[in-house]
């Protein structure tokens, strides 16, 4: 759980606010720009059939009305994120990006 409460204050510092939500419940009502993030998945490395690392995998959303936010670019430095799709909805653009943290 340490890593993800240094991936949340992480992502906070980088939006410069708290609108940074882990897994919100169906209607949560957000301010935006935010950026929503879940767990998605558990990399394993193995050697002699055993595993010996494993690293978490995320997946953030920045969710802003701003089509040219700068904020899609500030997630995209961070060391092992990759960029996976953008789309927008109810007028709001979407950025989702996969990170290893």
């Amino acid at each position: 759980m340490a890593q993800r409460l240094n991936l949340q204050t992480l992502l906070e510092d980088l939006l410069d606010s708290e609108n940074v939500y882990f897994q919100p419940p169906p209607g949560f009502l957000m301010a935006y720009p935010c950026i929503v993030y879940n767990r998605s998945n558990i990399r394993t490395k193995f050697a002699d059939n055993m595993p010996y690392m494993h690293r978490k995998q995320y997946t953030l959303t920045v969710i802003d009305g701003d089509p040219d936010s700068a904020i899609p670019d500030k997630i995209a430095a961070l060391p092992a994120s990759l960029f996976d799709r953008h789309f927008t909805s109810e007028n709001l653009n979407h950025d989702v990006f996969n990170i290893l943290f």
